[in-house]
């Protein structure tokens, strides 16, 4: 019993021996000399430490072993061999610790995330042999990696990268990567991202390849790398992870990557590739992050997707993948995030997405995507999906987005969805941003409960909803943006509703039927706004903003106010306003002071009726419009020391007098200048035309300007509208504008000028408009051209000039503008000049046409216009066979020349022809029955030839009265009194011509199967000397004419507005491409609302195209025998 007793008491004793041991063992315990070392390492380095969570708690109580950052080793008796000492806020006192170099068995170092403020790489870590992983990422180190590293062959991990370069980023030149790298064998992870690998050119693929067999992962982004992606670089099998992002390779995608069978990540954004993408990359089984985004000439499609793929993320935003997804989308069963925005895409979205249940971002955004959008049912971890600007129909119903209480962001912007919007989208519980502007959706918005919502964002703009606004959304208390601009809300707002909605700071009611109401509102308890719109909301006096500190935007445009502008609005957002619109009110005048705000950057004030003194812009102002009021005053001299940032000036429409100010020519940024329809006198001045080099348009027409056009166009010219017309302007056209090869519109009509043919233009590749008429232009319609030109013509009018020679039919066959393919769609778009892009801002270009006999402003030109006048000259010649190659011609006019031989009878394959007028020329023969053909033709007029034999019978070409064939002795039939086989010849000639009393309403009884509605007119006979007889007809012709067509006119400023449904035969398809572009106007038109527009310049930040000011009168369609419209603006002077 002793003895089993004893040798119990022996065993505890050997066990506790024992297990102290292996106890000692795990502790690691710090060796002494280990201790000392980390001591003072503490010691040398310097460091914050109220930032330092580490070196802060060293202390020599407790065994270093255990200190926070350190590892020591279990089998040498506690040696140190991990310090990890990243995010310490470490400055420095390590380029000659003794301390961290004497810790040599050392096998991992981690000095990551510090701020060691661009010193070089210590040198003495070619010490640590036994170094394994050395990071040194995000450091704050600079300069050339020492060679010393290259030897450090124990390296099995490399992290050099630094995001955040300082004054003198990491750099490999020498040594190169090559000798870097040449001995390190080992290595299997190099990570140098923004170091400076420039020196080794284009062979770094082969100096990587050559020397680091192993290596599995790489990430070399933006290290300066140049192309192409070497091919042996297919040497390194093992690669799993390979991030080459940021630099310029400019190179294809190596199929070999898709033969990695150990690729995880591969991340190529921003390289500048090229080419088509490896199909095959998107079959690797193992592959779990691809990343392609912005590489803007990568294409590629998807035709499948494997089964049991590890994809978890897919981004190909901003590049040029296009085609379909395909079904097998749902085979990527690991899913969480797919970003195909800004590329090519088109066709259904697949509906099997809905079998994606990890799916947690979705991002389809500026696609071509159609259908409806399909359901998400089983996606329940979504929280954000982005499908805005597509081309998605149908409508949302309330189980669209139903169960998914993780959705924080639906944007569905600019699309074409209809219907009513569920109540229940508004319930989501973690919904915060609902973005639904620019589609269709109509019908009420009906009130939804409010108590566990978390919008902050609610963008329900340029819509067709209507009724009035929920009361459910002023009890939105998180709300922070409220857009509801551009619908059909009706009723009346209190403003004080607002005053529940602290956390606001955008609200936009603007351009619907509200009548806001702020005249017994305090608003001194309104929520703190930066943007506001209150436009078209029936405002008679401005609201008190007075107290608003942080207001930069400020929309109160089109509204009913009167009176002056008060000073106070210049002071609020406490100076910092940036952009405000007071345009299309009743204004008269400003209250001073004047205290212009240094940051207004944008002031619109068109429109009004301002007068007195000239209120000078900021000076950091960037667009500045002052056109259509009732200033008379001269510019002020100093006027470009306001403009030098300016990119937008219009004085437009007023009545300033004297001189354009020499300090203009300051103003080097300017885009748009537009000084039209003034009292200006003086010459252009010289420096004008050679240093604004930006302006992409200078009109300048209606004024009193005298002298020549200076010759001083600068090479650099990016000019595209030179509008010059009815001004005094004589000389030449200089040869300097040959420099402008962007011009799309000349207009230099009505003026003195005495040149021949403007054959400097030639090369104007991208001229649609040119307009020389009514001056005293002269000699031959030809130039010596080695190629076609003016390939994009649709307008050309030299009308009232002294043109003489042939028409030479080389150049009708290179005027392709006014060509239609046979399978091809006009597109409804119209000429303007964009500038201020990101804020969609845009210049509408006019002209003025003569067409159905009478001349007419065009303020918006449909590219489908085409239109060719070369009346009142002296061409002689036949027509040419070839201007029947001009399909898409709409307006032909070549009357009052000494033209002969007979009209071609290619002129019936003008299908689109709607104006034709061939009078007062030496014609002969018959009246071609090709003719009869012209279904679309409203005008004709071939009075005053020598035409003979029957006028053809169809039903169009008989609805024209007598006066369209008077003067022709010879022809006969319907509806002339003439019977063939009588000799009875007319009385009348071509000398009485001057002496003829139209009769307007018999002219317009036949226009019968036109092109649908005329446009607005100011009735001028076929040459400048009778414009004055015509002028006192117009009111009687205005009765007369727009009952028949459907017309909603009024006049305005001794002016006409209409606007007219101009035919043009487009499908129901192209109908809602043009609404995406013009959705204001679209959808004023489809409703039966026609605009008057009393401007040509539209602005609107969301749309392009929509105007901000639109006298709307409610009617019946107008009728019209095609089944399309589209929207053109006239204006009668």
């Amino acid at each position: 019993m002793k003895i089993h007793l004893l040798s119990s008491l022996f065993f505890m004793f050997l066990f506790h021996q024992i297990l102290s041991c292996v106890i000692l063992g795990v502790s690691g315990q710090c060796l002494n000399d280990q201790r000392s070392l980390l001591l003072q390492l503490r010691n040398d380095l310097v460091f914050n430490p109220a930032f330092s969570t580490k070196l802060v708690q060293w202390n020599q109580s407790v065994d270093c072993c255990k200190w926070n950052g350190v590892l020591c080793d279990t089998n040498s008796g506690g040696r140190v061999i991990s310090l990890e000492l990243d995010n310490e806020s470490i400055s420095g006192g390590i380029h000659n610790s003794t301390a961290l170099f004497g810790l040599r068995y050392l096998e991992k170092l981690n000095l990551a995330f510090n701020s060691f403020a661009s010193i070089p790489i210590p040198k003495g870590l070619q010490n640590l042999t036994n170094l394994a992983y050395l990071n040194l990422s995000n450091a704050g180190f600079g300069g050339q990696v020492p060679v010393e590293i290259s030897t450090m062959t124990s390296l099995v991990s490399l992290d050099l990268s630094n995001l955040f370069s300082g004054a003198d980023p990491i750099k490999l030149e020498n040594p190169n990567l090559r000798t870097l790298v040449r001995n390190l064998t080992g290595l299997t992870e190099l990570y140098l991202d923004n170091v400076n690998i420039s020196a080794q050119k284009s062979d770094w693929g082969l100096a990587l390849s050559s020397s680091l067999p192993k290596l599995t992962n790489l990430s070399l982004r933006s290290c300066l790398l140049s192309g192409p992606l070497d091919s042996s670089l297919s040497h390194l099998h093992s690669l799993s992870v390979i991030r080459l992002d940021g630099n310029n390779l400019s190179t294809t995608v190596p199929d070999f990557f898709g033969t990695f069978s150990n690729l995880t990540i591969l991340t190529l954004s921003s390289c500048s590739l090229e080419g088509p993408f490896p199909e095959t990359i998107f079959q690797v089984p193992t592959l779990q992050r691809l990343d392609l985004s912005r590489n803007i000439l990568l294409s590629g499609t998807i035709s499948h997707f494997i089964p049991n793929s590890s994809l978890t993320t897919v981004v190909l935003s901003y590049s040029n993948f296009s085609g379909s997804l395909p079904d097998s989308v749902s085979n990527l069963e690991m899913l969480s995030r797919i970003d195909l925005s800004n590329c090519q895409f088109s066709g259904l979205i697949p509906s099997s997405l809905d079998k994606l249940t990890q799916l947690v971002y979705l991002d389809f955004s500026f696609n071509s995507f159609t259908g409806p959008i399909p359901l998400f049912h089983r996606a329940k971890k979504l929280s954000y999906i982005d499908l805005s600007r597509n081309s998605l129909t149908g409508s949302l119903s309330s189980v669209h987005f139903d169960g998914l209480s993780s959705l924080a962001n639906i944007n569905l912007v600019l699309n074409l969805l209809n219907g009513s919007i569920p109540p229940s989208l508004f319930a989501l519980p973690s919904l915060q941003k609902l973005q639904l502007s620019n589609n269709r959706f109509s019908g009420k918005v009906e009130d939804f409960s409010t108590s566990n919502s978390n919008l902050d964002t609610l963008d329900l703009s340029s819509n067709r909803l209507e009724g009035s606004i929920p009361e459910s959304f002023f009890l939105l208390e998180r709300l922070n943006v409220l857009s509801l601009s551009s619908n059909s809300f009706n009723g009346t707002v209190k403003l004080e509703k607002i005053q529940m909605l602290r956390n606001l700071t955008r609200l936009e009611l603007g351009h619907n039927n509200l009548s806001v109401d702020a005249s017994t509102t305090s608003l001194f308890q309104f929520p703190q706004l930066s943007r506001l719109n209150l436009a078209s909301c029936k405002l008679s006096e401005f609201p008190n903003l007075a107290n608003q500190s942080k207001l930069t935007v400020l929309d109160l445009s089109n509204n009913l106010i009167k009176g002056d502008i008060p000073s106070w609005i210049w002071n609020i957002g406490n100076g910092g306003l940036s952009q405000l619109n007071l345009s299309y009110n009743l204004l008269t005048g400003l209250q001073k002071p004047i205290n212009m705000p240094s940051s207004l950057g944008v002031l619109d004030l068109h429109s009004n009726r301002l007068q007195g003194e000239f209120p000078l812009p900021s000076v950091a102002s960037i667009y500045v419009d002052y056109s259509s009021n009732n200033f008379q005053e001269t510019i002020p001299l100093n006027i470009g020391t306001f403009t030098f940032y300016a990119l937008f000036f219009s004085l437009a429409n007023n009545g300033f007098t004297g001189t354009i100010p020499q300090s203009l020519c300051n103003s080097t940024y300017l885009q748009v200048l537009d000084f039209s329809n003034n009292k200006l006198n003086g010459s252009i001045p010289l420096c004008l035309l050679e240093n604004l080099t930006s302006l992409g348009v200078l009109n300048l027409g209606r004024n009193h300007i005298a002298g020549d056009i200076p010759d001083t166009f600068s090479v650099n010219c990016s000019l595209k509208t030179l509008d010059l017309s009815n001004n005094n302007i004589g000389g030449n056209i200089p040869p300097s504008l040959a420099n402008c090869r962007s011009l799309e519109v000349v207009n230099v009509g009505n003026n003195n000028f005495d040149d021949g043919f403007p054959c400097m233009l030639k090369n104007s590749s991208s001229l649609r408009v040119l307009v020389l008429r009514n001056n005293t232009f002269h000699g031959e319609l030809r130039c010596s051209m080695d190629k076609e030109s003016w390939s994009n013509l649709q307008i050309i009018d030299i009308a009232s000039n002294n043109f003489s020679g042939e028409l030479y039919p080389k150049y009708i066959t290179s005027w392709k503008g006014m060509m239609l393919d046979n399978d091809a769609q006009p597109r409804r778009n119209h000429l303007r000049f964009a500038f201020l892009n990101l804020s969609n801002f845009y210049y509408q270009d006019t002209v003025s046409v003569t067409m159905k006999g009478l001349e007419l402003e065009l303020v918006k030109i449909l590219t489908v216009f085409t239109a060719i006048d070369f009346s009142c000259n002296n061409l002689s010649g036949e027509i040419p066979e070839t201007v029947g190659n001009l399909s898409s011609l709409y307006v032909l006019n070549l009357s009052h020349n000494a033209l002969s031989g007979v009209i071609p009878s290619s002129v019936g394959n003008l299908k689109q022809l709607g104006s034709l007028d061939l009078s007062t020329n030496q014609l002969t023969g018959e009246i071609p029955n090709e003719l009869t053909s012209l279904t679309f033709l409203s005008f004709l007029n071939l009075s005053y030839n020598n035409l003979v034999g029957m006028i053809p019978t169809g039903t169009q070409i008989q609805t024209f009265s007598a006066e369209s064939f008077a003067g022709n002795p010879g022809l006969c039939g319907f509806p002339l009194n003439t019977k063939c086989g009588s000799n009875r010849p007319d009385s009348e000639s071509v000398a009485s011509l001057k002496r003829i009393e139209f009769d307007w309403q018999s002219i317009f009884t036949g226009v019968g199967y036109g092109l649908g509605a005329a446009l607005v007119i100011a009735p001028l006979a076929f040459c400048k000397e009778w414009r004055e007889e015509c002028n006192d007809k117009f009111d009687k012709f205005v009765k007369q004419m727009f009952p028949r067509y459907g017309f909603s006119y009024i006049r305005y400023d001794g002016k006409v507005e209409a606007v007219e449904k101009v035919e043009d035969g487009m499908t129901d398809d192209d109908d809602d491409e043009d609404e995406d572009e013009e959705e204001d106007i679209g959808d004023g038109l489809s409703r039966g609302k026609y605009c008057v527009f009393c401007t040509k310049m539209d602005i609107q930040i969301k749309k392009a195209m929509h105007n901000p000011k639109c006298t709307c009168h409610f009617s019946s369609p107008p009728t019209a025998s095609s089944s399309s419209s589209s929207s053109l603006l006239v204006k009668y002077h």
